[in-house]
């Protein structure tokens, strides 16, 4: 047999695309209602491995029950979500349907803006509670993930601490390690810095930053324009439960175009030169 030359044999992806052309995630007409009150109202979205999109718009526009929806925390009336090779009918019920929102919460790994850490467990017991109870993986293997992902979001100090000896910057990213340690293949968060102290925002915000240079999937809530500058692939503004406008993070931030965007953005953009949010929401 003819030996290959090295620089002649092409390396096989690390991590090979969905076959569905690279969409990893996808949401069809999806409603949900609670009551009389429609949050969502017929909202499709794609996105694609290795993407990062965010969601803004204000309270009650339905950005943080998408993300509920998706990993099935909240139940849609109607629409399909799909995840990896996984699709659900929202709506539907029997063992198909719950079998297809177990593999979807699987693959979902969800970051809260409140920790939602466990008070009696430390920090490696937090992390290795769900690999070990629900993914069947042994305490020996999901500790030393717990080590792994605590020495990523900079806590490795901390593995022995409980959630009410660390500050809540250091909780949220307790938080991330938590979801990370069950690999999933979309990471959503909501608002994971609206509830922390301006000067904790930022180790949290690096996390996440570095979480999408590694290729990681992400769906963020968030006013924070600045990440949604630097990391975002694609910005949707929602409001009233549809997506009134999307693109591009230096599109939608700076150049709207639909006049609800910039009466938005007028409250959270900086001026330009610093100070007060710019008067027309660009700059």
């Amino acid at each position: 047999m003819t030996a290959h030359k090295l620089d002649t044999i092409l390396p096989l992806p690390a991590d090979p695309l969905p076959a569905n052309g690279g969409v990893l995630a996808r949401v069809e007409d999806l409603h949900k209602a609670f009551g009389k009150l429609q949050v969502l109202r017929g909202i499709s979205l794609e996105v694609r491995k290795g993407e990062v999109v965010v969601l803004l718009g204000p309270s009650g526009s339905g950005k943080s029950t998408l993300l509920r929806c998706i990993s099935f925390l909240e139940e849609a009336q109607s629409g399909r979500i799909t995840v990896g090779d996984t699709t659900v009918e929202c709506g539907s019920h029997g063992s198909a349907y719950r079998k297809g929102v177990h593999e979807v919460r699987l693959q979902c790994g969800m970051v809260f803006q409140d920790f939602n850490l466990f008070p009696h467990m430390s920090v490696t017991e937090n992390i290795v509670a769900a690999p070990s109870r629900v993914a069947g993986v042994s305490k020996d293997e999901a500790s030393r993930r717990a080590r792994e992902l605590l020495e990523k979001v900079g806590l490795a100090d901390r593995a022995n601490y409980f959630p009410s000896q660390i500050s809540g910057g250091q909780k949220q990213r307790v938080a991330i390690a938590r979801a990370l340690a069950m690999d999933p293949q979309l990471m959503l968060f909501d608002e994971p810095t609206s509830a922390l102290d301006p000067e904790l925002i930022g180790d949290v915000l690096a996390v996440m930053k570095d979480l999408a240079l590694s290729g990681m999937t992400m769906i963020v809530v968030t006013h924070e324009v600045g990440f949604a500058s630097d990391v975002a692939d694609r910005c949707i503004f929602m409001d009233g439960g549809v997506f009134v406008e999307e693109g591009p993070p230096g599109e939608l931030l700076y150049h709207p175009k639909e006049e609800r965007t910039k009466q938005f953005l007028r409250h959270i953009l900086p001026k330009p030169g610093g100070g007060e949010p710019a008067a027309n929401g660009t700059t």
